[in-house]
């Protein structure tokens, strides 16, 4: 983590995952409800071989009944063949109207199999995506998936395909939900679109080193947080207004409802030399790919005092820059903004996937996605590194996917911390402290774990009443 008034961000990527494409023709509403509530689905493609290296299934999504639709409750599913039993696919949005960084996809297998269809791709909305008034359209949804292995797809068996469609029209082979309930097309026979995704399953892989802890400690100066590769930050230095300190006495541990919390508590008087800011980070630099997650409680007003200073809450994985614009350098983020900062003037979420930068001049080469929206209270953050792609979820939907080149080429630490850009105009002396909260960490080297395998997992290890393991090897 670091700042300077001039972050540069670079533009968002588009989400990932894993399935395929199908076939037919005609649209009807299979089922609507009262007139109040309706959604119509037109579809499209540009890939319209039988065979090609990709599908691309486009959508629009249109409000036809007359109350209001948020999209965060909208779900649509397109069926298809899967080219073998073991093929798994990606999900990308090239481009689109509500923006790549507001929809999701989600692969998932049919409970009932039939000759056309027995996986499906599930597309979704965050909050971002808004609303749609009676009669509006979400626009051009430019979506697309491919096999994992970029081997070519088989099209012609696929249910939702439609080799004729190269323009926008109804399209009944695609089905669209409302909260729960269908208003929208035909689902292939004795697979009506009501339960969520399967693929992959939700039990985790057995086997993988892993770090996993509670943050079951008595304070800061509890051994054991060094036993177990932490240090709470006390040195001077960056990031945070200048003048800043770094207090270690300010990281605590609580027990809340029988659950071990920890609390990063970051306070100022509206001076540099009054700004105590918190962080817990890994003394080694073993990470790298596989998957991260956290627990992490945001908060959008102090726990005291007068509100506005630009604050920064975080959950990243870092390394360390050898030389400016060293391409071996590495970063992650999860950074909430309560207050906004960086030009923004509100409440925001980044993530940010860092390839390198150089401080003076400044000079940044990133990818980010970002949400402008209040995300105060518990929130499950999980990012995935692979080969291919970096994901980032937040409380179990995609929230955005950054390429490739944004890779790491060396492992990181794992780090938590709360700190100030600026005092946002407020000229006020008052103290005033801001928390960030902690549940646990979990690190899971080269596998990627679906939101559910996470919870999954964590969930065993305190059934198992397990507090702590760290068999993850040092490099």
């Amino acid at each position: 983590m670091r700042f300077t008034t001039n972050r540069l961000r670079a533009a968002a990527a588009a989400a990932v995952a894993v399935g395929m494409g199908a076939a037919a023709l005609t649209a009807l509403p299979a089922t609507a409800n009262a007139a109040a509530n309706g959604l119509s689905v037109q579809y499209r493609t540009s890939a319209s071989g039988a065979s090609a290296d990709q599908a691309e299934p486009w959508f629009k999504v249109r409000n036809t009944g007359t109350n209001s639709v948020s999209l965060q409750g909208v779900k649509l599913r397109y069926y298809f063949k899967a080219d073998s039993a073991n093929a798994t696919y990606r999900f990308a949005c090239s481009w689109a109207v509500k923006g790549c960084a507001n929809i999701t996809g989600t692969f998932g297998t049919l409970a009932n199999p039939t000759a056309t269809a027995d996986r499906y791709l599930e597309i979704g909305f965050t909050s971002g995506a808004g609303s749609l008034a009676p009669g509006a359209d979400t626009g051009d949804m430019q979506l697309r998936f491919y096999q994992s292995t970029w081997a070519p797809l088989n099209q012609s068996d696929d249910y939702s395909f439609g080799a004729s469609q190269t323009s926008y029209a109804d399209w009944s082979k695609v089905t669209a939900q409302l909260a729960g309930t269908t208003l929208w097309g035909q689902a292939p026979a004795g697979n009506d679109p009501t339960n969520p995704p399967t693929d992959p399953p939700t039990d985790p892989p057995t086997g993988g080193a892993t770090l996993f802890d509670d943050f079951n400690y008595t304070s800061h100066t509890d051994p054991k947080i060094s036993a177990h590769g932490w240090s709470v930050r006390s040195n001077s230095g960056g990031p945070g207004v200048s003048g800043a300190t770094w207090a270690p006495e300010n990281v605590t541990f609580s027990t809340v409802s029988g659950n071990s919390i920890m609390n990063l508590e970051t306070s100022t008087a509206g001076t540099g030399a009054s700004t105590e800011q918190t962080e817990i980070l890994t003394e080694s630099m073993k990470f790298k790919n596989g998957t991260y997650a956290a627990r992490v409680k945001f908060n959008d007003a102090p726990k005291s005092g007068p509100d506005g200073d630009h604050l920064v809450q975080t959950f990243f994985t870092i390394n360390d820059l050898k030389a400016p614009m060293a391409d071996d350098y590495a970063e992650y983020d999860f950074e909430y903004l309560p207050n906004g900062g960086w030009g923004e003037p509100s409440n925001i979420l980044y993530t940010t996937s860092w390839e390198t930068y150089q401080a003076d001049p400044w000079v940044a080469v990133n990818q980010h996605s970002e949400s402008r929206q209040s995300y105060t209270g518990w929130h499950d953050l999980v990012l995935t590194i692979d080969n291919s792609s970096i994901k980032y979820y937040i409380d179990g939907r995609l929230f955005g996917t950054h390429d490739a080149a944004y890779l790491p080429e060396r492992p990181m630490s794992i780090n938590f911390n709360q700190w100030l850009i600026d005092f946002g105009g407020l000229t006020s002396s008052t103290p005033r402290a801001y928390d960030e909260q902690v549940d646990y960490v979990l690190h899971v080297k080269d596998q990627v774990l679906t939101p559910a395998q996470v919870a999954s997992k964590v969930a065993a290890y305190r059934s198992a009443g397990t507090t702590f393991q760290d068999n993850v090897p040092a490099n």
